[in-house]
């Protein structure tokens, strides 16, 4: 499968997968989790939707140097909004110490970004 096409695949099933959470959490978890866990769930479902459109942004630009981005943004959804969906369903606080890990990931895949939008051009033969 070529990059660009698992990008695409790959924002598209984040983004599915955060509708769903979304969702679930807005139906199924507001009479079940405290406000606080709620919120707790409600951030990583931002954090998640916010860097699937990202993801899903770059795949359709097919842009080889910004697929290292999607790498660190795709590790950032599974580590920094799994864990808090993980902490915000169990109240396991081992979980919550996983989602710093998220967010340099996140930090990391927007640096990766910025650096290869500085070095991009435009011509078709870089």
């Amino acid at each position: 499968m070529c990059r660009q096409k698992f990008w695409i695949i790959t924002g598209g099933v984040f983004g599915f997968t955060g509708v769903a959470l979304g969702a679930f959490g807005a139906h199924g978890l507001k009479n079940v989790l405290t406000p606080e866990m709620l919120e707790i769930f409600k951030t990583g479902v931002f954090y998640h939707l916010i860097h699937a459109a990202v993801i899903l942004a770059i795949g359709l630009a097919g842009i080889n140097k910004f697929f290292r981005a999607a790498f660190f943004l795709a590790i950032g959804i599974i580590l920094f909004s799994f864990s808090l969906y993980l902490y915000a369903l169990t109240s396991v606080t081992f979980l919550a110490m996983i989602t710093p890990f998220g967010g340099v990931a996140f930090l990391t895949g927007w640096i990766l970004l910025i650096f290869a939008g500085i070095k991009y051009k435009s011509d078709p033969l870089n």
